[in-house]
């Protein structure tokens, strides 16, 4: 590895002086030729561990050879490319928000090598026009990086069907240098993760922080009912100064909650969930981006919020309502005390809470049934016009919530049918975020959707789940993440 290299691309591209330790040993391992993969607590760092070497390899060839990353979450790609452009690095992405004119802008500078990283959904891995303007890149792929890798495995949290082609797709571009990323992961993830690429541990080592973080402070406590919630809440911010974060697990409850939580708390509250209007997240957002300490600001969020967001000195995390699996606690509280000093994390558990994440778990996982019955009705009455899920819910669940299903499923449905080809997203002003208006592709037949591995996959989530109820039983939660996760 060429240190010299290293030292000026870290302060000439980032402004940064040094690496942390972990991320000089993944960068040399890289550099020099190897594959890592690499496990790190969020707010840690990892995306150096990739943005770094596909400059430095970007400038040892040349000026020739690009960085691709793939990343499953579309509002993080757009964060990072955003700041990455703000430094002068050429960088660019391409997902279902980006409108066919200015993909095929995208493609033509990509084929032409006018880019060093360029971003990617998995997805895109199967379109043509991606695959072209990649085989005429000049220099072709000198690092592949796969951001949030637990999305390879059926093991993992949240899979993502398109990922489990991405080792073939490896092979395809002349296994170049590779890199998988990812906050959590358990031994048995780690493993599929590597078959899923075709590598072993010899030729793809690990690379591992520890997922105990002594600066946090992990308790759980009991409540009964909202209003014990409520006076939980307030007694367990009082006389911690800094900006907070509340989170729940579905935006009805958020909206029914945070009126009261604002009558009772003395320091601002603020909202913020995936169905507020685009300008009134941004003000959000940035309020939170910029609050200080003295303000003391709360903000009472979906745990969608926190993907990508750079704020050092979040003081505490509290779940009001039971984290769907452990792996999304850890990532959660692991957005708290970036900046090393102490920060409280808590759960607030009350038993109804449990019920909730159950149904969402079913809501996540729609049934090849429905799915089906969805697609017949896109096809029946939006195969020419674009549509939303409240389009779809009243003809296919009804008025009451047929079947005994909330109404909440069809958003989910939406997803897998737009991950089997069948539809995707309408790239129209608001739909920045990857939620919106979806479009007739194609239809789709039963031998497409595998039932068996639905059901299979409902288990696991279930199971997942009672992770977390042991987790809110335990004397020592750090103890209780760590062997969980192996580490």
């Amino acid at each position: 590895m060429d240190t010299g290299l290293i030292q000026s691309t870290l302060s000439d591209r980032f402004g940064l002086e040094s690496l942390r330790p972990l991320q000089a040993e993944i960068i040399e391992q890289v550099m020099d030729g190897g594959d890592a993969l690499v496990v790190m607590p969020t707010g840690s760092g990892k995306s150096l561990c990739f943005q770094l070497p596909s400059l430095a390899m970007n400038h040892e060839c040349g000026g020739e050879g690009i960085g691709l990353v793939f990343s499953p979450l579309i509002a993080l790609m757009e964060d990072q490319v955003h700041a990455l452009k703000k430094r002068g690095i050429r960088a660019e992405y391409v997902n279902s928000t980006v409108s066919k004119p200015e993909r095929i802008k995208r493609y033509k500078k990509l084929a032409a090598g006018e880019y060093e990283l360029f971003y990617a959904t998995p997805e895109r891995m199967t379109k043509p026009d991606f695959r072209a303007a990649l085989d005429q890149c000049p220099g072709g792929v000198n690092l592949l990086a796969i951001d949030e890798c637990h999305c390879v495995t059926k093991w993992g949290h949240d899979l993502r069907p398109a990922y489990q082609r991405i080792g073939e797709f490896r092979h395809e571009l002349g296994d170049p240098v590779t890199i998988a990323l990812t906050a959590t992961a358990t031994r048995a993830v780690r493993e599929d993760i590597r078959v899923v690429l075709g590598t072993d541990e010899d030729s793809m080592p690990l690379f591992a922080a520890p997922v105990d973080r002594p600066n946090l402070k992990l308790s759980c406590e009991t409540v009964w009912d909202d209003e014990d919630k409520i006076d939980k809440l307030r007694s367990t911010l009082k006389g911690i100064e800094g900006t907070s974060i509340v989170y729940f697990t579905l935006i009805k409850d958020l909206d029914r909650m945070a009126p009261l939580i604002k009558r009772a708390m003395d320091r601002p509250v603020e909202i913020y969930h995936g169905r507020l209007p685009p300008a009134e997240r941004r003000r959000v957002y940035n309020q939170f981006i910029n609050a200080t300490p003295k303000e003391n600001l709360l903000l009472c969020a979906t745990n969608a919020f926190g993907m990508g967001v750079d704020k050092s000195d979040l003081r505490s995390v509290i779940h009001a309502q039971l984290p769907g699996s452990v792996e999304a606690y850890h990532q959660e509280v692991g957005r708290a005390g970036r900046d090393g000093l102490p920060s409280m994390c808590k759960i607030l558990y009350a038993q109804s809470d449990l019920t909730i994440q159950q149904e969402f778990i079913r809501w996540q996982n729609p049934t090849a049934d429905l799915i089906m019955q969805t697609m017949s009705a896109i096809e029946a009455r939006f195969n020419h016009d674009d549509f939303d899920s409240d389009d779809l819910r009243i003809h296919v669940i009804g008025k009451g919530h047929a079947h005994g299903l909330g109404g909440g499923v069809m958003e989910y449905v939406l997803i897998r049918l737009a991950e089997y080809g069948a539809i995707e997203l309408t790239p129209i002003p608001g739909n920045e975020r990857g939620q919106g208006r979806y479009r007739y592709v194609r239809t789709i037949d039963d031998d497409e959707i595998d039932a068996e591995s639905i059901d299979e996959k409902l288990k696991r989530d279930l199971m997942r789940l009672l992770d977390v109820v042991n987790l809110t039983k335990s004397a020592d939660i750090p103890a209780y993440i760590t062997e969980y996760f192996g580490l």
